[in-house]
């Protein structure tokens, strides 16, 4: 995990998106999604899912960042002193799950922080490809399906 910024002197510049990308990766090095591959390309699909729907760039440093503290990748104390904008960082917070809660606050978090949405629609568009989809057993394949459908639903997408 890579440290935490300093406090000391004038405040870092931003993280460019290619040094946002390499912290993500980095923190999710090792890491694989639920059908084997690394976990590096569900985050750079997100990122790319968000571009294509014309996120801006604190959108896509976000959903390059959107699993990491979530996954323990990543503090919420690292994301907090992180030379990013706020509006990213909460992003990031909006769609980190919290242990026990219910699906409807979750969703309602992510629908009242600027910006989350956007991140989110790019993450479920993922997560329920078909074809990432197809590799995982039935039950599982089953049980990801309607909890993408009701996310979905809450999120007023369909």
């Amino acid at each position: 995990m890579p440290p935490p910024p300093h406090d000391s002197g004038p405040p870092a510049p931003p993280l460019s998106l290619a040094e946002v990308e390499a912290t993500a990766r980095a923190a999710h090095a090792g890491q694989t999604d639920k059908a084997g591959r690394p976990y590096a390309e569900h985050l750079r699909a997100v990122a790319e899912g968000v571009r294509r729907r014309g996120g801006d760039e604190e959108q896509i440093a976000a959903a390059w960042l959107h699993d990491a503290v979530e996954d323990d990748a990543l503090t919420e104390g690292w994301l907090d002193e992180a030379p990013l904008s706020r509006r990213t960082k909460d992003i990031v917070l909006a769609l980190t799950k919290r242990a026990g809660e219910p699906p409807e606050a979750y969703a309602a978090r992510i629908l009242a922080t600027p910006g989350a949405r956007l991140v989110k629609e790019a993450d479920l568009a993922h997560n329920a490809d078909p074809a990432r989809l197809a590799v995982l057993d039935a039950a599982t394949r089953t049980r990801l399906t309607e909890k993408y459908t009701r996310m979905r639903a809450l999120l007023g997408q369909g």
